[in-house]
């Protein structure tokens, strides 16, 4: 290469350099922060609340400052049960809930969640909703309503028990009249079984227990139970019940600011939700199992396992109740039918398949009975 062609091509590459700067300004200065304000339907010292920012952080952390999720407690903007509400109309950019709390705009959003799903476990549901169909008919439910949102669920919960009692249960005739707390479903599967239920927010329950508004009620988990403070004004709690075994929760976005997002920040909100799922799944395990401890020891709060008895009356109440809901809303019936195919499938493998962890737990820990003298 001549002299006179080395510096035309150093001119050349030089000149390809500023452009490219030229271009790349602009860029930069529009890669501004995008800031969604979320809000969750959990009061701020809920574990659920903890699970919403941990999902949050993630997103944060990866978007390396072009999103911003901040996350705000429930009532912060608008009540806990009008959620999907506010993040439809864009009043809030998203949220972290449930979708049995979207009970009342169709009966069937509460078959997320609510009752024995086939015998599903949590993370089974899931795996119905991503890969079983589940996923198209949230979205056909949510279009049929008019709700115009992205919804993501993830975060399999442990089985839910039966509740905290003033009294402990022993058959389904101590249900009777009784003025229960719990939501979506399960508020016609207790009405079935002769409660009066009320459908009380996380927040107002423990309050609505101490004035006597209430005999009876569940939330959810030893760890959000006793947060919000269960323990210090009822010392039963019934536990394992099929109102809700397999619940999930869901993440909420307005459709108009995620639909502007680009791409690569779809895909972090994707894979964060995926991230949150299993880390959420970990810390429960974690934190209930201490907190249930806890509650025996400090608390001193009395567990007693819901005798078989009534656990085959709510299968009974639940099978009455979704005979009459699908005979009455075909999407109620299209769902049950979809999750019933999928039950029976992986039920089948994953009952099979998996050993009785009790087994070897028992072995280990389990103090043999004492012979009688």
């Amino acid at each position: 290469m001549t002299q006179p062609q080395k510096t035309q091509r150093r001119n050349l590459l030089k000149g390809a350099a500023v452009a490219a700067g030229a271009m790349s300004a602009p860029m930069i200065a529009s890669a501004q922060t995008a800031t969604f304000r979320f809000q969750s339907t959990w009061p701020a010292k809920d574990i659920f609340h903890e699970y919403a920012n941990d999902f949050a952080k993630k997103v944060n952390d990866m978007a390396g400052g072009r999103l911003k999720i901040e996350v705000l407690p429930a009532g912060s903007v608008v009540p806990a049960f009008q959620l999907l509400d506010a993040v439809n109309k864009g009043t809030l950019d998203g949220g972290h809930g449930v979708v049995a709390y979207h009970y009342g705009k169709n009966n069937a959003l509460a078959l997320w969640g609510s009752g024995p799903a086939f015998g599903m476990d949590p993370n089974m549901v899931l795996a119905w909703h991503y890969y079983g169909g589940g996923k198209a008919l949230l979205e056909e439910i949510y279009k049929a309503t008019n709700i115009d949102v992205v919804s993501f669920l993830y975060g399999p919960m442990p089985t839910q028990p039966l509740g905290w009692f003033k009294k402990p249960i022993s058959k389904v005739e101590d249900l009777k009249g009784l003025k229960y707390r719990t939501v979506g479903l399960a508020v016609d599967v207790f009405k079935e079984l002769g409660t009066a239920v009320n459908p009380l927010p996380g927040g107002e329950i423990v309050p609505a227990l101490d004035r006597g508004l209430l005999d009876a009620a569940e939330f959810n988990n030893a760890t959000s139970d006793r947060i919000l403070g269960f323990p210090d004004v009822v010392k039963n709690c019934m536990l394992q019940s099929f109102h809700q075994s397999g619940e999930q929760f869901e993440i909420l976005f307005n459709k108009s600011k995620y639909d502007a997002l680009p791409g690569e920040l779809k895909s972090i909100i994707d894979y964060s939700v995926q991230a949150a799922s299993s880390d959420m799944s970990w810390k429960a395990i974690h934190r209930n199992s201490q907190d249930y401890i806890e509650l025996k020891t400090k608390d001193k709060v009395n567990f007693y396992k819901t005798p078989d008895s009534i656990l085959r009356a709510q299968l009974d109440a639940w099978d009455k109740v979704t005979t009459q809901k699908s005979a009455e809303n075909p999407l109620f019936k299209k769902v049950m039918d979809s999750q019933r195919v999928f039950a029976q499938r992986a039920g089948s493998w994953q009952n099979d398949y998996m050993v009785d962890f009790k087994m070897a737990w028992n072995r280990y820990f389990r103090q043999p009975a004492k012979k009688k003298a």
